[in-house]
């Protein structure tokens, strides 16, 4: 996956939507514990303040004493986070021996009768404690007596809760995001799958394999299939168009250059010899011209690929190279084959012909002696060579021997479209062509298809 990817762009935005989630929750989480456990212990205090004031009460002499101190243990432990206190309105103060020589700061309060009032204050040795207050009086002696009782617990507690909490918490929290980012990717995933297909239905329609993407996608995908296969039907109408105008552009042609050749004829009898050179020059040229618009008009790119069509190489080749050798170029020279009686080649019978007459007529031109035609059926795939042991092309003149044409030589006929013809018929099917250098000497001319 790329930087501009799709996938990678929604994966990661899943991930940070889900971190985002998880550190809120996380927050939330350790914040609701926190409090739950600060009711909890509020109400453990609450249990406590009211077992000490279960307890109080006064000696002969009109002092407070505390009869049944609250059962824990831990107010008679030093300094063990869990105190209590009682004091009058006349400096009387009782303590648990957890509070040990120190006194609860108490803030001034005016709690009403059985009211209990929450305090987070500085405890013994600086520690933060939660207190529960409450204030009652007592009649000793016929008179009235405020009391404040207090119970105290260290807030260390709540913190030692939540550290533990949160130390439970992040690897449950990361388990879960783990569990989510796979979900958000297989989401994705499941998600893009129409796109995945779509893609392929691209490749397939390029490739010659398919003329329409198929209809079987969600409904939120099938207007861009409908408004594909509509463009590719409108643009399949087009190209039928401007093939049909091409080859009655093309055989309109025919008659005129025909009538013109007559007329070179005519020069040359009558002694205008190099007249009529000029002009069957110029014919020449314009039914290459014509010859090459009616062989693109005959193709179907990529309709006719693949199994389709397929049509034996050997006779094919067999023919062509009868008809060379009655020329004076191919007279002269020895053809050898290569090719299974069984191999043939993903193409229309015509197409086929366009592609190995253009090459052979060019090895037949330009060989001293030899021309080898090569086919080979082994992985990857069928490769056809073409070679002859001429003088060949030099390496940085060949992308110039494939432009639409363009001749390295300026003797003999042609106007340079025969590779150009070539490159059309393989382009269509799918096909490549490169030049190379034969063990002939000459050129090496191979086809083969195209592998992503």
């Amino acid at each position: 996956m790329t930087r501009n990817s799709l996938r990678l762009r929604l994966i990661a935005g899943g991930a940070v939507a889900i971190a985002i989630a998880l550190v809120i929750a996380g927050i939330a989480l350790t914040l609701l514990f926190e409090r739950h456990v600060a009711r909890t212990v509020a109400d453990d205090l609450d249990v406590h303040l009211k077992q000490l004031l279960a307890g109080i009460d006064t000696d002969p002499e009109g002092k407070i004493v505390v009869t049944r101190p609250p059962a824990d243990p831990r107010f008679s432990d030093p300094l063990s986070g869990l105190y209590w206190q009682i004091g009058d309105d006349r400096a009387q103060m009782l303590r648990s021996r957890s509070l040990w020589d120190t006194a609860l700061p108490l803030p001034p309060d005016e709690p009403a009768p059985a009211e209990t009032h929450y305090h987070e204050l500085s405890g013994p040795a600086g520690a933060r404690v939660l207190v529960a207050e409450r204030r009652i009086t007592l009649n000793i002696a016929d008179k009235s007596v405020q009391l404040r009782a207090a119970v105290a617990i260290d807030l260390a507690r709540v913190a030692a809760a939540r550290s533990a909490f949160v130390a439970d918490l992040v690897p449950a929290l990361g388990l879960l995001g783990l569990v989510l980012a796979l979900a958000t990717a297989i989401q994705v995933g499941l998600g893009l799958r129409p796109l995945d297909a779509l893609r392929r239905g691209v490749a397939e329609i390029r490739s010659g394999r398919d003329r329409h993407l198929t209809a079987l996608v969600p409904d939120e995908v099938r207007p861009l299939v409908d408004e594909v296969n509509a463009l590719l039907d409108a643009r399949e109408q087009d190209i039928m168009r401007s093939r049909n105008r091409a080859a009655d552009l093309a055989h309109g042609l025919k008659t005129p250059l025909a009538a013109l050749s007559v007329d070179g004829n005519r020069l040359r009898q009558k002694g205008e010899v190099a007249i009529a050179n000029e002009i069957e020059s110029a014919i020449d040229a314009m039914r290459r011209h014509v010859d090459r618009e009616l062989a693109r008009a005959r193709l179907r790119i990529g309709a006719r690929q693949g199994k389709d069509v397929t049509t034996p190489i050997a006779p094919l080749l067999r023919s062509l190279i009868a008809t060379l050798s009655r020329t004076d170029s191919g007279a002269r020279l020895s053809y050898e084959t290569v090719v299974a009686d069984d191999a043939v080649a993903p193409f229309d019978r015509t197409d086929l012909a366009e592609v190995l007459g253009n090459l052979l007529e060019n090895a037949t031109r330009h060989a001293k002696s030899r021309v080898r035609i090569v086919v080979e059926t082994l992985p990857p795939g069928l490769t056809i060579r073409i070679e002859d042991d001429g003088p060949g092309i030099a390496r940085d003149l060949r992308p110039a021997a494939l432009a639409r044409g363009v001749r390295l030589d300026e003797r003999g006929e042609g106007a340079g479209l025969g590779l150009a013809i070539v490159q059309d018929v393989l382009d269509a099917y799918g096909w490549t062509l490169n030049l190379e250098t034969s063990e002939l000497g000459g050129l090496r001319v191979s086809c083969r298809p195209k592998h992503p």
